[in-house]
């Protein structure tokens, strides 16, 4: 996946699309960092995790943007959030969602909120960046309340 950004941000360079030049400069600057504090490279998994972070940073900026009335910063980071998931797999529907976390609390066995760790690292593994953690939070807890 990495090599995959990588790609893009060539042909981004080519074709002179500064936003998504720069978008992908971001992503694949954090991928690095991870990458550095792992002492390794990254699967793909942690790749979208990674893109899944930076979309839900630009979200938090885009909140910011509205509370401060900056609506001028709102339409160039919307563009780098449409950017980012281009590179994300599809993401899963509510009720995949749910099954999925149905199956592996009844695979753990798990019964209450105290179970909700080993639930939580199986779904995020399972789910390979089709669904943002706290989606992933949030149903495990509807659930296993």
């Amino acid at each position: 996946m990495r090599k995959d950004l990588e790609n893009e941000l060539l042909k981004a360079m080519k074709s002179k699309d500064e936003i998504r030049r720069n978008t992908l400069r971001m992503a694949i600057s954090s991928i690095k960092l991870a990458e550095v504090d792992n002492r390794g490279e990254l699967d793909d998994s942690a790749v979208f995790g990674i893109l899944q972070k930076e979309i839900k940073i630009r979200e938090e900026t885009i909140a910011e943007a509205r509370k401060a009335d900056r609506v001028e910063m709102i339409a160039p980071i919307e563009a780098e959030i449409q950017i980012l998931k281009e590179y994300l797999p599809k993401e899963l529907s509510d009720e995949e969602l749910t099954a999925l976390v149905k199956k592996i609390i009844e695979d753990t066995g798990a019964s209450s909120m105290k179970e909700m760790g080993p639930v939580m690292k199986n779904a995020i593994q399972k789910a390979q960046g089709r669904a943002a953690n706290d989606r992933i939070s949030k149903t495990i807890r509807e659930l296993l309340a």
